[in-house]
């Protein structure tokens, strides 16, 4: 094994290992008695991490800072968009405009694209629904009048630039796609 994935594997076991273990303190109150306890379930919880997730190589470059403004845009957008469905729910003048759009992913299919719709799925107002013949990412969006395909750009842009991920890897993406009646 060369020095680069030795690093790299070093480099995950020892954030999952201080998460886990930040995580016990939490739970547990933080006293100094608890330290000893959670060092033995971090390294547990660690070695059974790697056993059930295998760190994928598409995420070996990770950006914090990305991740923190793809966080920060997540929960800005998130409100905007809960705050809009909140206004048409109590408002019968505005109208839904139920239907599917296809979202052309650029992520590779594996851990970033399903990545890629978990994040999504938390977003007001749309819901991953399958992919269609060509690959798209199908969504079903309570009004498709509303810029969702450019969201979706972005959103993946913002998670490429998190994830690291090597431009062989994320194809291009566009914002185009097509619209779709409401029932499949």
């Amino acid at each position: 094994m060369s020095q680069a994935p030795r690093h790299r594997a070093a480099r995950v076991i020892l954030v999952r290992g201080v998460g886990y273990f930040l995580l016990w303190m939490i739970m547990a109150g933080g006293q100094p008695s608890d330290i000893a306890p959670g060092l033995g379930a971090a390294v547990l919880a660690t070695w059974v991490s790697f056993v059930l997730l295998p760190p994928d190589p598409t995420l070996a470059n990770i950006r914090l800072l990305a991740v923190l403004r793809l966080a920060v845009r997540f929960i800005w957008t998130s409100t905007l968009a809960g705050l809009d469905i909140a206004r048409r729910a109590f408002s019968p003048s505005l109208p839904l405009k139920v239907g599917y759009l296809n979202y052309p992913v650029g992520l590779p299919p594996g851990t970033p694209r399903n990545l890629f719709s978990s994040v999504t799925s938390l977003m007001p107002g749309t819901l991953p629904a399958g992919t269609d013949e060509s690959d798209r990412l199908i969504y079903h969006c309570l009004d498709v009048e509303q810029p969702v395909l450019e969201e979706l750009g972005q959103e993946e842009v913002e998670l490429v630039a998190a994830l690291g991920i090597a431009p062989e890897f994320a194809e291009a993406t566009t914002a185009g796609g097509e619209t779709g009646p409401a029932s499949p």
